[in-house]
């Protein structure tokens, strides 16, 4: 009998998100931070040297001459994702990449066809997708629990530091609330609801040109609906809703990381559903990639490189909505 294998896992960009990613990724018996890579040595030598990691690099090309690394977790700001990833795609080097995965659909496109091109691992981490509870929850409307789901309500919302040179505030790097947290209730309720067939979306944008607030219905032809929002200036419930003709769901506060919800039956029965693991929950997507590698996977069924480039497309026309 063979013992299974460990993969050695690379970062890009050791910032607060890889520390999140690393601390629950090392929770998995078959995981170690094999080496970090940063644009600052010291940076790169820290977060290394902090999670017990053999390779340091002060430059994101010396990381692909890593020996012995299996896949890469890239958390660097969002307009650095597709060069990032396309650098390790290049050299046949899987990767899981934080969402958004491009900041558009011309470059998520290119990160696919790169992918598939070279015949390597490529996944956008949208952690969520791969919770315990969230799965529930699809299995439970599946079932048709609470009959046809007719609107999903969901917003995401947190005060961040105005700083305009921050990655939030700075549209160099691709700032403003839709990207960073409101693909979240984008994400979930075309989870839910699927492609709709007209959008709405207005926002508000600050000083620097980002949006910092913004308020998006999602319309369908069945006349269901999203009404959906996501701001950077306070803070919001960070609640999911879900409505059908036999009850409703409730994900309460900071759903995206969601361990209980509530199921309402239409007579008012209310069961809850709690899960129990440590950490946050990103050990659950990079489970799922090591997974996918182990049996030769491209790509992951549960979150598909096409689910990525849909909920990409309908990002760029929410944005053109904030435009006119």
């Amino acid at each position: 009998m063979t013992s299974k294998k460990i993969f050695n896992w690379g970062v890009v960009g050791p910032g607060k998100i890889a520390q999140k990613f690393v601390q629950d990724l090392l929770t998995l018996p078959n995981a170690r931070l094999h080496a970090v890579a940063s644009r600052s040595l010291d940076r790169a030598q820290k977060f290394a040297n902090q999670y017990h990691a053999p390779h340091a690099y002060g430059s994101y090309d010396e990381l692909v001459n890593c020996p012995e690394l299996d896949v890469v977790y890239i958390a660097t700001p969002h307009s650095e994702h597709c060069k990032n990833t396309l650098l390790l795609l290049n050299h046949k080097i899987p990767v899981l990449c934080e969402k958004p995965l491009g900041i558009n659909q011309v470059e998520v496109q290119q990160m696919i066809a790169t992918a598939r091109d070279q015949q390597t691992f490529l996944m956008e981490a949208l952690w969520t997708r791969f919770l315990p509870a969230i799965k529930k929850v699809i299995a439970i409307i599946k079932d048709g629990r609470i009959g046809e789901v007719l609107t999903v309500k969901s917003d995401f919302g947190f005060q961040a530091d105005n700083d305009p040179k921050s990655r939030l505030f700075d549209p160099a790097l691709a700032g403003g609330a839709l990207l960073d947290i409101g693909i979240y209730p984008v994400f979930i309720a075309t989870l839910i609801l699927g492609k709709p067939d007209n959008i709405k979306a207005i926002a508000h944008k600050g000083t620097t040109g980002v949006d910092e607030a913004n308020a998006m219905l999602l319309e369908y032809s069945s006349g269901k609906m999203a009404v959906l929002s996501s701001t950077i200036l306070y803070e919001s419930p960070t609640l999911t809703e879900i409505y059908g003709t036999k009850g409703k769901i409730i994900i309460p506060g900071r759903w995206h990381e969601a361990k209980t919800f509530l199921v309402i039956d239409a007579n008012g029965e209310e069961e809850s559903f709690v899960f129990d693991y440590p950490q946050r929950g990103y050990q659950a997507e990079a489970a799922a990639v090591m997974e996918d590698l182990t049996n030769n996977k491209q790509e992951n069924k549960l979150w598909s490189l096409d689910n990525t480039l849909d909920l990409s497309i309908l990002l760029d026309q929410i944005k053109a909505g904030f435009s006119v």
